[in-house]
């Protein structure tokens, strides 16, 4: 108490030397006029003292070197009492009993607020250095100037810390006031941009006791998110956070941002409450190096060593000069106020006259510029704008400086950073200096958590009644604890695991309630969006119209509808299926073609083969039973002339070639089933009007009911069992089963696996994107799952889990997942004259070049009228007459 009132005589004093000042001038100078200007402030305060201080700095520096000036500002304080109402009442009695020209302050964005009312009526401008609300930008005042920097103008910093560690929730923590609230529009469109969601607002009031905030952070704990952004003054911060450390909000994994309303002021906080602020980062106000702001602070620390500067200190003496250098230039003329008589009845603010200087203060005002304690001193809308903010890390009893961030390179290192390097950044490290965390921890908080003591996430599962190699529910008999198992609840337990972090986790079975159905699936994942369920895992297909209320993760399983159909063997086995291998025209083709080849040798040999001799009936079937002979190689004639060996050798391999392939055709025709689906497309059935069977529970419903089928002609199917038995109906006799079936992909795959001889996937008619788990939307823990889920579709997990539940349910199947289409249809075609042709015309043109020699020889040695009596004679001059024949061959000729 003794030091605040030595400050305050100190202070008093101060004021004393400025008038001696002023008034030594005026006997240098008669013509110097004084101009009266207010200050509005909660005298007392220590902001107010250091403000006061730099005010009065300021006058003194100004008009100490520029002697030549005529105006002189002469200084009225009115105290506010650090009340809204008191800065009305001190502003109004400023302006009516000292017709102050302009008024300085006041501390508060709520008191600037009645200021800028009072200012706005009587003309005369109001210049704050400490209000930085945006809510009073709305007020659209043009005698409103703003020395200081408005809170919004550093959200693209925090967004851009936000967006370099990519958190993706943030938990903004402000004071219940027009100082806290307003920066929230500006702050939540900015994280808006970056895809960054506010799930809960921390509002504190500036009184709340102790245990009102204690109530507020353990809000705060038992909720996932663990980014703060905390706007507030830095009285109530220092509170905040020493009760944030006694609960355990500042442990490794939270992260903490400061705006400048507190990092500004971390001077004015005492040792515990910086201690318990450690790893926090902060958005800091920076000032650009200068000689004049280095010899400032020296003098001050000289003057009030016990005294910090504050920023707001620098913007109180720099508002000054302005005000100075507008006063002047504005000139002495019009300085009075003119009355206007309202008569009774009316508010104070309404007897108020106007200022005639007003109007012209104005106008200078808004064109100062000079380079001030704070750097480039402009009015751009009536306010300054920023371009560097620095961003600093509190570590022990201070701050340090990691880092900046500017309009033009965003985060840098240093300011001096070259902005052609900036392409080449790659991590938060390249930004940023070495980060202390919260906790000590020396790892980026993920910044989204489950809370340890929190509840944990309720996971909706379906309680499938067929396919439970999916999913399956069970329930203990006696303690009636349900059990989840299954492919899906597997691989959701395998990405839990890839997670980064620790989830808690219950299944809750999605089943009867109070004697009612469950529902489908629609319903279940409507209970993730109603707050019953925070997650749903199963065999849950991803929907255009499901993600409109919930969020999905990546696909886990690809998926699909398949149109099942059964199978048909065509062939049908009876007396004569020895001819199908061949084609008639082969075996018209065949046949010319023995007959041909027997007459061919029969000519060849008459003259010179005792066996192809004899009685004419004797020779027509030595004719008929050559040419069938060849058949089976095995003919009883020899054959001695060179043309038809020629000729036989050529027809044997022809004859060769045909049995062979006539015995493996045949085989083919007897032994394979060829296959063949009863149905080949879903148009098929609609034409035909067929029964369907569908997925009960299933989205298929409805998209069959667009496709054209009418809920007549639709079956619903639980099982596997009931499907084959449905199919099986169809098929035989046609009363009471189904033409065909739609599964999604993964129960078809488990269908075929145990009916892959009997049915086949003929289309695949609708397109979905698969399998996927169910979240509200919004949260991060969407992406890390997500993330997760690729980690294990890319490890050797996934195909594990796959061969473990996909697995074949009989031996004769094939796998369906090394083997998709388990069901392959045999066809074969019969044999036909195209793929023998060739050999045919072989056989012909030797049996024509044959019989063209024969002809040719015969006729040049035989006259026209004993051509048949000289051709059933012996070839007396051939050589083969002269060879000795066996026995049998004369026998049979002689016979």
């Amino acid at each position: 108490m003794r030091n605040k009132k030595l400050l305050f005589f100190f202070v008093l004093l101060l004021f004393c030397f400025s008038d001696l000042c002023v008034e030594l001038s005026r006997g240098q100078n008669n013509r110097r006029i004084d101009v009266n200007v207010g200050v509005v402030t909660d005298v007392g305060t220590p902001y107010s003292d250091v403000a006061m201080l730099c005010i009065n700095m300021s006058l003194a520096d100004f008009y100490s070197s520029r002697p030549q000036f005529q105006t002189r500002l002469v200084v009225h304080v009115g105290d506010s009492k650090n009340d809204v109402v008191g800065a009305a009442v001190a502003a109004l009695g400023l302006i009516k009993n000292k017709q102050v020209k302009a008024i300085v302050g006041p501390w508060t964005s709520m008191q600037a607020h009645f200021l800028i009312e009072i200012g706005q009526k009587s003309q005369v401008p109001v210049v704050s250095y400490s209000a930085t609300s945006p809510f009073l930008q709305s007020l659209r005042s043009p005698y409103f100037f703003r020395a200081t920097y408005e809170d919004s103008s550093q959200v693209h910093s925090i967004k851009a810390i936000i967006k370099l560690f990519g958190w993706r929730e943030v938990v903004p923590v402000y004071i219940d006031n027009t100082f806290g609230e307003g920066i929230m529009p500006r702050l939540t469109d900015a994280l808006q941009e970056i895809n960054v969601r506010i799930p809960y607002r921390s509002v504190i009031a500036l009184n709340a006791t102790n245990h009102e905030i204690s109530v507020e952070l353990l809000k705060m704990m038992s909720m996932p998110t663990r980014v703060f952004i905390v706007h507030m003054y830095s009285s109530l911060a220092s509170r905040v956070f020493v009760k944030a450390k006694e609960i355990g909000l500042m442990k490794p994994g939270y992260v903490w941002i400061l705006t400048n309303g507190v990092t500004d002021d971390l001077s004015s906080i005492n040792e515990t409450g910086i201690e318990s602020m450690e790893g926090v980062l902060g958005v800091k106000t920076y000032f650009r190096k200068s000689k004049d702001l280095d010899k400032f602070r020296s003098r001050w620390r000289k003057m009030f060593p016990r005294l910090k500067l504050s920023v707001y200190g620098l913007w109180a003496y720099d508002a000054t000069t302005a005000l100075a250098i507008a006063i002047e230039e504005a000139g002495i003329n019009n300085l009075a106020f003119s009355n206007v008589d309202l008569g009774r009845n009316v508010s104070e603010i309404e007897s108020l006259g106007l200022s005639q200087y007003g109007p012209k203060l104005l106008q200078t005002l808004s064109r100062v510029h000079f380079k001030g304690l704070a750097g480039d001193f402009r009015f751009v809308n009536g306010q300054l704008q920023p371009s560097v903010f620095e961003i600093v890390n509190v570590i022990g009893t201070g701050e340090r400086s990691i880092g900046f961030w500017t309009e033009e390179n965003g985060l840098v290192k240093k300011l001096d950073q070259q902005p052609q390097s900036m392409s080449a950044l790659s991590t938060w490290k390249d930004h940023l200096k070495h980060i202390i965390w919260p906790g000590e921890a020396d790892y980026v908080p993920k910044g989204w958590e489950i809370p340890t003591n929190g509840k944990k996430l309720r996971i909706g599962v379906p309680k499938r009644t067929g396919y439970t190699d999916l999913v399956k529910v069970t329930r203990d008999p006696i303690t009636k604890t349900p059990t989840v198992t299954g492919f899906c609840i597997d691989f959701f337990e395998a990405v839990i695991r890839a997670m980064p972090y620790d989830v808690s986790y219950e299944f809750i079975p999605f089943e009867k309630r109070d004697g009612k159905p469950a529902g489908n699936y629609n319903d279940l994942v409507h209970q993730v969006y109603l707050g019953r369920y925070d997650a749903v895992v199963g065999d849950t297909t991803i929907l255009a119209n499901r993600s409109s209320y919930v969020d999905f993760t990546f696909p886990f399983i690809r998926s699909g509808v398949g149109l099942i159909v059964p199978m048909k063997d065509q062939v049908k086995r009876d007396s004569i299926s020895f001819l199908k291998p061949l084609t008639w025209k082969l075996w018209l083709t065949s046949f010319v073609s023995f007959f041909l080849v027997g007459c061919t040798v029969w000519v060849l040999e008459h003259r010179v083969n005792p066996d192809f001799r004899g009685p004419a009936n004797y020779q027509a079937s030595t004719i008929v039973w050559f040419a069938f002979s060849t058949m089976v190689f095995a003919p009883r004639e020899r054959v001695f002339s060179f043309g038809a060996r020629i000729l036989v050798i050529t027809w044997y391999f022809v004859v060769l070639v045909l049995t062979q392939s006539y015995t493996a055709s045949l085989a083919s025709v007897l032994t394979s089933q060829q296959l063949h689906p009863t149905i080949t497309s879903m148009s098929s059935l609609l034409e035909k009007g067929e029964i369907v069977g569908y997925q009960r529970t299933s989205f298929i419903l409805g998209k069959l009911k667009e496709s054209g089928f009418s809920q007549s002609s639709l079956v619903p199917i639980d099982t596997a069992e009931e499907c084959d038995e449905l199919l099986r109906k169809g098929r035989e006799n046609g009363k009471g089963g189904i033409s065909a079936a739609l599964l999604e992909l993964p129960y078809l795959r488990l269908f075929l696996g145990q009916y892959c001889n009997t049915y086949k996937m003929v289309e695949e008619p609708f397109k979905v994107d698969g399998f996927g788990f169910v979240f509200p939307i919004g949260p991060p823990l969407v992406a890390d799952v997500s993330r997760a889920i690729l980690k294990v579709a890319e490890s050797p997990k996934a195909m594990e889990l796959e061969r473990a539940w996909f697995k074949k349910k009989e031996e004769s199947c094939p796998d369906p997942v090394t083997n998709p289409d388990p069901n392959p249809s045999f066809s074969s075609r019969q044999l036909g004259v195209d793929s023998f042709w060739l050999l045919f015309l072989v056989v012909f043109v030797m049996c024509v070049l044959t019989l063209g020699k024969f002809t040719f020889c015969f006729l040049k040695k035989t006259k026209m009228n004993e051509l048949w009596k000289e051709f059933t004679q012996p070839d007396k001059d051939s050589y083969i007459n002269g060879v000795e024949k066996c026995p049998c061959s004369s026998n049979s000729a002689h016979a």
